[in-house]
């Protein structure tokens, strides 16, 4: 294989073709206990990350709002109690069997009818160009093989003066937090994907990408480099988890 044929899938080396049918297989995998799984990893502090994730977006009435690799919806569920009927939601997601949960949980809590779900890849988003107040993208970014692509894909369709804001696993600020979180994401991970999920590869392929996305500095840096006038980022958790936040000029 040609060195730009290929992409890491953890610490694989593979084509690039190969990890997108590699990352679907994962989601098809744990569709139906991802927020299950969510919780207990996180010992539900996904919850916060998410809800300041919300507050930054700044997101009010009427808003046009795109949430990226969307997954079960918890995003768009309150993107669309903010936006009200005169406003629009979209959840987005490469996956069939995420959206498809996603869908389902909303219809449960009487969000369904709120939100437009489209089947896309970050790569090459079928909207049109300058359309959306915010887009977010939440623990999906590091799944996607192209991301610089994904993030002038991003950019074209934010309007003038819009948001984007990425929430993403990145690297713990200090040497005994990452020690501690490295033996936690090796050891119990794939144990509890295993007895949950019935499913240790998968959650071995989540410790493994999250070591492999870029840091906070590079995203920024990326960031910038897909044309974001500005970029800031939030370190939470010690710095396992950063919000990157990118406005357009």
């Amino acid at each position: 294989m040609a060195e730009h044929d290929t992409t890491h899938f953890g610490f694989q080396t593979v084509n690039k073709d190969e990890k997108v049918k590699k990352v679907a297989d994962v989601f098809h995998s744990v569709a139906a206990r991802y927020d299950v799984m969510n919780d207990l990893m996180s010992f539900g502090i996904h919850r916060v990350w998410k809800l300041f994730t919300i507050e930054l977006s700044g997101v009010r009435t009427g808003a046009k709002v795109l949430d990226i690799a969307g997954g079960t919806g918890d995003l768009a569920a309150k993107f669309a109690q903010r936006v009200g009927p005169e406003g629009e939601v979209v959840l987005a997601d490469i996956n069939e069997s995420m959206l498809r949960v996603g869908r389902d949980k909303l219809i449960d809590r009487g969000l369904g009818h709120r939100v437009k779900y489209v089947q896309a890849n970050a790569e090459c988003l079928p909207f049109p160009d300058n359309h959306f107040d915010v887009i977010t993208i939440a623990f999906g970014l590091r799944n996607v093989t192209d991301k610089d692509a994904a993030l002038a894909s991003m950019q074209r369709i934010l309007k003038p003066g819009g948001k984007l804001l990425v929430l993403e696993f990145s690297k713990p600020q200090s040497t005994l937090l990452s020690k501690a979180y490295d033996l936690y994401s090796f050891r119990a991970l794939p144990l509890m994907g295993k007895l949950v999920a019935n499913d240790a590869d998968s959650y071995q392929y989540l410790a493994e990408s999250i070591r492999m996305h870029p840091d906070q500095e590079t995203l920024k840096s990326m960031m910038l480099t897909a044309g974001f006038a500005t970029v800031k980022y939030h370190n939470m958790t010690g710095g396992i988890v950063a919000l990157h936040v990118g406005n357009k000029a």
